[in-house]
């Protein structure tokens, strides 16, 4: 990785990270359950009632494992899944 280049995914997000990524498709669609696998933990409660947790692009650490991704995150909350899109 080049010097000046650097990451600000956190370590508890860099497996959702790193699956986004690492996917060729435009779209993925993960559970919730399939992120906390991802993840290893539980998502926070806001995770599943708000849906400006997924969407606020600002600097929350959770949005920087899929900007860094290149992808934009639509959450279902009623289906318990997110739309991740490659932008």
């Amino acid at each position: 990785m080049p010097t000046n280049a650097r990451s600000t995914v956190t370590a508890e997000y860099q497996g959702l990270h790193k699956y986004l990524r690492d996917r060729f498709a435009d779209t993925v669609v993960l559970t919730f359950a399939e992120i906390e696998d991802l993840l290893g933990v539980p998502l926070p409660e806001e995770a599943r009632r708000h849906v400006e947790w997924w969407t606020d692009a600002g600097d929350s650490v959770q949005a920087q494992a899929w900007i860094q991704a290149h992808r934009t995150a639509a959450p279902n909350l009623l289906a318990s899944a997110v739309k991740f899109g490659r932008t």
